[in-house]
């Protein structure tokens, strides 16, 4: 890439899929194989999820740089408070990968699903691909992990397929719903009762399945509405099939 200096390493955005280790591409294996440095993210004093997937495939010796989010929770997402914390963390991220980058290293940069679909690495990615060599590894996404594993159809033909943050306002997550065909509701959370009023008032409720730690030896699959009302774990999705009664 331009403007990159000659003895400066290579960032390489790595997806590991969603889960099931076995859904990592074989060139996302070699990638790990050849890095000096691998980064993950994780919350502070956890595990990271994207670690534990690569991990058999991580060489013996390579330098590892955990990246540990800030505490937040207190924070509204739209809180000033909010962004300040977490844009603050990206840019520190960015600053230590850059470190090991000036040093000539190749660091590659874990990422769940796919690094360039609601993944952290894209914060890392804006911040340092137009000053060093970069590459991205597509990954399996969560969701097409989720409805291969029920082996549900989701879309066919003209259907719209929706993505859709749990973090939307009830009002808005219900419009969304009635305009689509099918739909796929991440960020799930503690936002599962809101989810599912906002599906409800869509009519689109008797279709939603709700998929907790898909393609994981953990995983379990339910139709929303026979679910308890209790907050979803972090990785939790909705499907909304779009391709029924149809061959």
């Amino acid at each position: 890439m331009s403007g990159a200096a000659p003895s400066c390493g290579r960032l390489i955005g790595v997806g590991v899929g969603p889960g099931d280790p076995e859904l990592m591409t074989l060139k996302a294996v070699r990638a790990l194989g050849e890095a000096d440095v691998v980064a993950y993210f994780a919350k502070l004093g956890n595990d990271s999820h994207a670690r534990r997937i690569a991990g058999d495939h991580m060489r013996p010796g390579v330098v590892e740089m955990p990246l540990g989010y800030p505490v937040t929770t207190e924070l509204h997402r739209h809180d000033p408070a909010y962004r300040d914390a977490i844009g603050g963390f990206y840019d520190a991220a960015a600053r230590a990968v850059a470190g090991q980058l000036d040093a000539g290293r190749t660091v590659a940069v874990l990422s769940e699903g796919d690094p360039m679909f609601y993944g952290s690495y894209m914060h890392l990615h804006v911040r340092l691909a137009a000053r060093y060599p970069t590459q991205v590894i597509a990954g399996v996404t969560g969701m097409s992990g989720c409805w291969s594993q029920l082996g549900t159809p989701i879309a066919q033909g003209d259907d719209v397929l929706s993505v859709l943050p749990g973090t939307l306002e009830e009002a808005e997550l219900a419009r969304r719903l009635r305009e689509a065909d099918a739909a796929v509701i991440m960020k799930v959370g503690r936002n599962l009762p809101k989810i599912r009023r906002a599906l409800a008032a869509a009519g689109r409720l008797p279709r939603a399945l709700y998929v907790e730690r898909g393609t994981m030896a953990d995983s379990r699959a339910v139709p929303l509405a026979a679910r308890g009302e209790e907050p979803a774990p972090y990785f939790a999705i909705v499907l909304v099939p779009g391709w029924g009664g149809r061959e």
